[in-house]
């Protein structure tokens, strides 16, 4: 079964990596966080430690089926400065294959050009980051391959939308209800 990964550097946003891992998780998809620096601990914006599942190095981009980047800062900057973690990215989108970017980790996407011709939202005032994009103040926006999310306060509605393309509206819409998200 193909895997999800959430990437993990330096300075991540918690809640925007750990409430897709926790959404996925319940329903039973296969997610693992991934650390993209030497070491499994990697620690986010708000000095919380998390232990990553994998180490970059130990991945394979045939095993994944959706690639996520968290923002946060400096994470989002991080990520963007990892060269194995950018050619993962821009293979996914020469193959058309799943990204999920939210707050500032969309303007990874913009800078790579993947966002030429899509919708998509980011973190409020980095919209001119997106580049080549269609910018939408939606909570979540997917266009074909790509979805992308605001921020922090919309990691609930950005997961149950990985949820939704992964498994059902159904799924997702009984997850919401699970956890007692009424929006």
């Amino acid at each position: 079964m193909k895997e999800c990964y959430v990437f993990l550097a330096e300075g991540f946003e918690e809640i925007e990596a750990l409430t897709v891992v926790d959404i996925l998780r319940r329903d039973n998809i296969v997610v693992q966080t991934v650390s993209i620096t030497k070491e499994k601990t990697v620690e986010g914006a708000h000095r919380i430690p998390v232990v990553a599942d994998k180490l970059l190095k130990d991945i394979k981009i045939s095993d994944a089926a959706l690639l996520v980047l968290p923002g946060g800062m400096p994470g989002t900057l991080n990520l963007k400065e990892c060269e194995p973690l950018m050619d993962m990215v821009r293979q996914f989108a020469e193959t058309n294959r799943r990204i999920a970017a939210i707050c500032a980790a969309p303007t990874i996407l913009g800078d790579m050009g993947i966002l030429e011709g899509k919708t998509a939202c980011c973190y409020p005032g980095m919209e001119g980051q997106l580049k080549g994009a269609k910018v939408s103040m939606e909570e979540v926006v997917t266009d074909g391959n790509i979805t992308t999310s605001r921020g922090m306060g919309t990691a609930i509605p950005f997961a149950l939308e990985l949820v939704r393309i992964f498994d059902s509206e159904t799924e997702a819409g009984a997850l919401k209800r699970k956890v007692v998200y009424n929006h």
